[in-house]
């Protein structure tokens, strides 16, 4: 078997606030005309990765299980690419505007690597970094 396309398909508790946070902070909206209350989804980067973001209850109708309470743990963490330092650090001040959380604050991480963390309103992980 050889799949065709990956794509990420997230719960969050409030669709309106995550459609909101991705708009701001630039990501390509994956959405027709008719925006859906129980979904928004972006095309994320040069190959349009695809990241729905559903309501909790048809999340967790559709995974037949509980939906994973982020305050408490991890699921996974996307990597955003930087161009430069400070297109990175230019990051850092999008994702505050835009209520987003800095878990990791921007910084050196090793010989040639620069980068920060941050969490989206639901606790979603990402971290930005120029290498």
């Amino acid at each position: 078997m050889r799949p065709r396309k990956t794509w990420a398909n997230l719960a969050v508790k409030d669709v309106e606030r995550a459609r909101s946070f991705y708009t701001t902070l630039g990501f390509k909206s994956n959405e027709g005309p008719n925006k859906a209350k129980e979904l928004t989804s972006f095309l994320i980067g040069d190959n349009d990765f695809v990241v729905h973001f559903f309501a909790s209850d048809p999340f967790r109708e559709a995974t037949k299980g509980e939906v994973a309470d982020l305050t408490r743990g991890n699921e996974l963490i996307f990597t955003l690419w930087a161009e430069s330092k400070e297109e990175a650090d230019a990051w850092a001040v999008e994702v505050r505007k835009a209520g987003g959380a800095i878990f990791s604050e921007p910084a050196e991480y090793g010989k040639g690597y620069y980068g920060f963390g941050f969490s989206d309103p639901d606790g979603h992980k990402w971290n930005v970094f120029h290498m």
